[in-house]
């Protein structure tokens, strides 16, 4: 050790000299690629499985060693899926992740991609005594009018018909609903309309909207507090945070007239009953598929990434979704989420080499 720190001092000056110009040129070189973090925004409904995707990422890229590097982790935002799209147009984000897909000529216009990442269900969350283990049912039309005003009683007759064994307390609907632009409020909004004429024509889908009835608050997180504290309340939340959270929730009649819980096995249904199609950056809605065992309200998260953010930027993302594609399937079944199938893996991966090639001429 001595003989080394000897021959350290014994450095010549123009050596240290030498060394100072070369950390100066590295600074200086347009050329030099820093090492920063992936960096996305966007959906909280997907936020939990992106989350962890990000922690097995590191590791793998770590590969069992010390040694970690910021071009081996995911910065990702929680701002929901509108904010998170409007963050592309910022130089420094990699990607947005929206539960709304864009439609293949925005996505022209702007010169972006998208694909499926992760699917799930929005589940209806409802605090009620007495249904923890029986459940409740509810249908599209039944939804619509609590989110009207119209429906404002757990003891609604419309209620009661659908769920003749369960004795419903003559208590007031309490609905919390989001406020922020949210990929989920765009899901279940869009469902509302393909089952309610009404829903449709006065509100429609969005990710912004203004509620008819209900106490709005910011964030999954919020809205999930907000039920757990209100007796009689109802809301919509990704299912695998409503399930954490312990909250009773409904099973939904679907277009097949069977009452569907939200989870893996209607995700499926309703997924095989959709056509993903690469040529239209896979921009496929998953609510009120008409297969028997679907859940009605179910959706898909997708990746949306710029091309002006360079090649070696967007093979960065791509590496990432490939490696949670691989290996992360199991982490998307345990936080209540559906992994894309092979196939449609298969899918996304030649969409990317046929976008790659188009580029590149």
């Amino acid at each position: 050790m001595e003989r080394f720190f000897r021959q350290m001092r014994g450095l010549s000056a123009a050596t240290a000299h030498l060394c100072g110009l070369i950390a100066i040129a590295v600074v200086l070189c347009p050329t030099v690629v820093m090492a920063d973090p992936i960096r996305g925004a966007g959906s909280t409904f997907a936020a939990p499985i992106i989350a962890r995707w990000a922690e097995n990422y590191e590791k793998a890229r770590m590969d069992d060693g010390d040694f970690s590097s910021p071009d081996w982790t995911v910065d990702y935002e929680l701002v929901g899926s509108l904010a998170g799209l409007m963050r592309l147009d910022q130089p420094e984000l990699d990607f947005a992740a929206s539960d709304v897909p864009v439609s293949h000529e925005e996505l022209a216009k702007h010169g972006r991609q998208q694909f499926p990442i992760v699917l799930g269900s929005v589940a209806i969350a409802v605090n009620l005594d007495g249904i923890e283990k029986s459940g409740i049912n509810l249908t599209g039309p039944v939804l619509a009018d609590i989110y009207l005003g119209r429906i404002k009683s757990w003891a609604d007759p419309a209620i009661k018909a659908v769920n003749p064994d369960i004795a419903l307390p003559d208590l007031a609907i309490s609905a919390v609903t989001r406020k922020d632009g949210s990929g989920t409020t765009f899901i279940f909004t869009e469902y509302l309309s393909s089952v309610s004429p009404e829903w449709k024509a006065t509100h429609g889908a969005d990710t912004l909207i203004k509620w008819p009835v209900g106490a709005s608050v910011e964030g999954t997180q919020d809205l999930i507090r907000a039920v757990q504290a209100t007796k009689g309340a109802i809301a919509y939340a990704d299912f695998g945070q409503v399930k954490r959270a312990n909250l009773p929730y409904a099973a939904i009649g679907n277009k097949a007239g069977k009452f569907v819980k939200p989870g893996p096995e209607g995700v499926r249904a309703a997924a095989s009953a959709a056509s993903w199609d690469e040529a239209k950056d896979f921009a496929v809605s998953l609510t009120d598929q008409p297969a028997e065992g679907a859940y009605p309200i179910a959706g898909a998260t997708f990746a949306v990434v710029s091309r002006k953010i360079g090649p070696h930027r967007f093979e960065r993302v791509q590496d990432f979704f490939r490696l949670a594609f691989e290996n992360g399937g199991k982490d998307a079944e345990a936080l209540g989420y559906v992994p894309v199938t092979p196939q449609m893996v298969s899918q996304i991966v030649k969409y990317w080499l046929k976008k790659d090639t188009a580029a590149s001429q």
